[in-house]
């Protein structure tokens, strides 16, 4: 059969249908875009602002900070806009848009979340060593290589979509554009891509989850020889560390891992890792650190006395 393509838009059939839920969680999902914008922008601020923009840790949370605002940017001002309209319809190119963008960011934020393991690691099982190995080239290294790999995700997934063929209908049973909601539209059989979109998202999400909680594990293991005060330290680091992947990659790994067609809660899971997650992240390398606390005050003191001088 003739690949045909004779949708030119597609509409969201949202969250929920009732209009009056709608009307309550378009105020309260404005409340928590507000709240991510705020919480990531005085996490960027701070760091970039202080010393602590020298400390390869901090280097990846200012980054994972950024990335939190671009990803809920890409997808929430849609959804709240969405929840308080008539109509809730997207063109088919900005639907592809969408579907790369959050893709290729969710990927850059994932591999992100590997260099901050891998930064910790470092810190705890080679501290004498731990500036010379993770130094400001390696940690840039780093972040373009976490580009690179989510360029290639989000662009073969793109590829594979664009070449589907839409007959028709294009009600998507979701609140954005993404990839299993935008195969249960396909007129054609979709096992052979099923097994390659588990291949690309699936189970690269359960792998690269695999490697962070084995090398949570390993530092745990090496923590053993560490002081009573190095080791509360560094259980405080990584327990936030910790929080932050099982928030982002639990939902991620029980959406992705099951195929297209398979009768289960996607859209209500996904709003864990694009408006939960992203909300929360702050909060948890905030409340969580010392460290990032005092300098968050000496920033926005001097800023407050300058601005009042």
């Amino acid at each position: 059969m003739e690949n045909q393509n004779n949708v030119t838009e597609f509409v969201f059939m949202g969250l929920w249908g009732n209009k009056q839920m709608e009307l309550l969680f378009f105020f309260l999902f404005l409340f928590c875009y507000l709240a991510i914008l705020m919480g990531n922008v005085i996490i960027l601020l701070t760091i970039t602002c202080s010393h602590l923009i020298g400390q390869p840790m901090y280097y990846f949370l200012c980054h994972l900070s950024f990335m939190d605002l671009c990803y809920t940017s890409t997808v929430v001002p849609r959804l709240i806009r969405d929840l308080g309209a008539a109509r809730k319809n997207i063109s088919y190119n900005n639907c592809m848009t969408q579907l790369f963008t959050a893709h290729l960011l969710a990927g850059v934020e994932i591999f992100i979340l590997v260099s901050m393991a891998l930064d910790r690691y470092v810190a705890i099982v080679k501290p004498l060593h731990y500036m010379v190995i993770m130094n400001r080239q390696r940690c840039s290294m780093l972040i373009f290589m976490a580009w690179g790999v989510g360029f290639w995700h989000s662009v073969a997934i793109l590829l594979v979509v664009l070449n589907l063929p839409f007959c028709g209908p294009n009600q998507i049973d979701h609140y954005i554009c993404d990839v299993k909601p935008l195969l249960k539209l396909v007129c054609k059989d979709i096992h052979v891509v099923n097994i390659l979109m588990i291949a690309n998202s699936g189970m690269v999400v359960v792998a690269v989850f695999l490697v962070l909680v084995a090398s949570y594990i390993l530092i745990l293991y090496n923590l053993r020889t560490c002081s009573s005060l190095g080791r509360r330290k560094a259980l405080s680091t990584c327990s936030s560390h910790v929080m932050v992947v099982i928030l982002f990659f639990v939902p991620c790994i029980y959406i992705y891992v099951l195929p297209a067609g398979s009768e289960n809660e996607d859209k209500e899971i996904s709003v864990f890792y694009t408006v939960i997650a992203p909300m929360l992240n702050p909060l948890i390398y905030t409340l969580r650190n010392m460290e990032m606390r005092i300098a968050m005050w000496k920033v926005w003191s001097k800023m407050a006395h300058s601005k009042f001088r």
